[in-house]
């Protein structure tokens, strides 16, 4: 993909891209502001899910960390001369919003595997966002107007922010999973009843 994007920059330049549509640069960064812009709204959702919990701090910060790199890579496309797709952005808004509907167990009110699912997503989002920058550092070898220490220092904080969520994302599973599995074997365990003799229901009588 980098030596991909690479050519299409430099017949940009060259004024030898053909036709008026999206280079394949712009199409890739639009589809990265379109996952971007989702996983910005998610994970402030997911703040607003655990105020006064455990994981509020965290998502809290991460919420900052993400407007951010929103931020960074609206800024990149704009040194590179990308134009902004308002189809491309809307779909991820959209996405986001239908993703929503994913099945959780519960159809109307919010389950405790929600939570799960969210961090799982998000992380997701997280190594998608890392495999920009580093897409971006492998051009900025050939492009100078990318900054390839700013890109180094977002690459290492994706790195963080994943291993952040999937810290929380297994303390969230553990916690849920193990509850479920320990209510399915309390529901499911044979009821002992006491009898009059002493001894329980069902045992054999000397």
């Amino acid at each position: 993909m980098i030596n991909a994007v690479t050519k299409t920059v430099k017949r940009a330049r060259n004024g030898s891209v053909r036709g008026s549509g999206p280079t394949l640069l712009g199409v890739y960064l639009n589809d990265h502001l379109a996952g971007a812009s989702a996983g910005a709204q998610l994970v402030r959702r997911m703040t607003r899910a655990h105020h006064g919990r455990a994981f509020e701090p965290q998502l809290a910060e991460l919420t900052e960390e993400v407007r951010e790199d929103l931020r960074s890579l609206r800024r990149f496309m704009d040194v590179l001369g990308v134009r902004r797709l308002r189809s491309r952005t809307a779909a991820g808004w959209l996405a986001e919003r239908l993703g929503r509907l994913k099945f959780n167990g519960r159809v109307l009110s919010r389950s405790p595997l929600s939570d799960v699912l969210e961090l799982e997503a998000m992380r997701l989002a997280v190594e998608a966002k890392a495999d920009c920058w580093r897409s971006l550092r492998g051009l900025a070898r050939a492009d100078a107007r990318l900054d390839p220490d700013r890109l180094d220092k977002l690459i290492q904080r994706a790195r963080r922010q994943s291993q952040s969520l999937e810290a929380m994302r297994t303390t969230a599973a553990t916690h849920v999973l193990s509850a479920d599995v320990r209510a399915d074997a309390a529901e499911t365990r044979p009821a002992v009843v006491g009898t009059a003799g002493g001894g329980t229901a069902g045992a054999p009588r000397s």
